[in-house]
């Protein structure tokens, strides 16, 4: 039986709208979503609405959280997180680990998260966007075959985005997946084969980001 795969980018960003943000905030590497990335995330959830999806997976950072919760709220799901799906750990984005907020402020204000399930995973700052690709393509490969009877969603960033994809693919590369906010990722895995059916899907948004951008 085929196991459906859905992997998305986390909306829009508070901090790609408002740079100035970053100067005050508490947690500066941890920005929340937009208001236009609030409505993107429910244009995501509605467009996943008939979709078998069974179990959803994030990364811990706020973005994907809000993200995966908006999605999960509408399809009723649990949501779990591990940083295996998190940000590109990156040292000229970040002069230090990122400081995120604990599982037990996240489970508080996004009731699907299970306060009882650990944060899976953990992190290694810095690392080279090689070690990105590999361990979030690792963690999906590894969450897929897990539940290999299921459907599942996974919602990460830009670069984790491209890892998770080039984990399940033989043969796809960072450069071919297309990995624009909010959009949509679909690998479709029967036996040992693995085909990548939707790329960077976005028709789902009335409104779309004009040039992407990771950081």
């Amino acid at each position: 039986m085929a196991q459906t795969i859905w992997i998305a980018r986390h909306a829009n960003r508070l901090d790609f709208v408002n740079p100035e943000w970053f100067n005050t905030a508490d947690r500066p590497y941890d920005p929340p979503l937009s208001e236009d990335g609030l409505i993107q995330v429910q244009e995501l959830a509605h467009r996943l609405q008939s979709e078998r999806i069974t179990r959803i997976f994030a990364s811990p950072f706020l973005r994907t959280v809000q993200t995966a919760h908006g999605v999960a709220e509408v399809l009723d799901l649990p949501v779990g997180l591990h940083w295996g799906l998190g940000e590109w750990l990156n040292p000229e984005w970040m002069t230090h680990m990122p400081e995120t907020r604990s599982l037990s402020e996240l489970a508080a204000q996004f009731p699907r998260i299970d306060p009882e399930l650990p944060i899976q995973g953990t992190p290694s700052y810095p690392e080279t966007e090689t070690q990105c690709f590999a361990r979030a393509g690792q963690t999906i490969k590894a969450l897929a075959d897990r539940f290999a009877h299921e459907d599942l969603l996974f919602v990460g960033h830009g670069a984790s985005v491209l890892g998770m994809a080039m984990g399940l693919v033989d043969g796809v590369r960072g450069a071919d997946v297309k990995a624009s906010l909010c959009a949509l990722v679909k690998v479709v895995r029967e036996g040992d084969r693995s085909v990548m059916e939707l790329n960077g899907d976005t028709s789902h948004l009335s409104s779309r980001e004009s040039r992407v951008r990771f950081n």
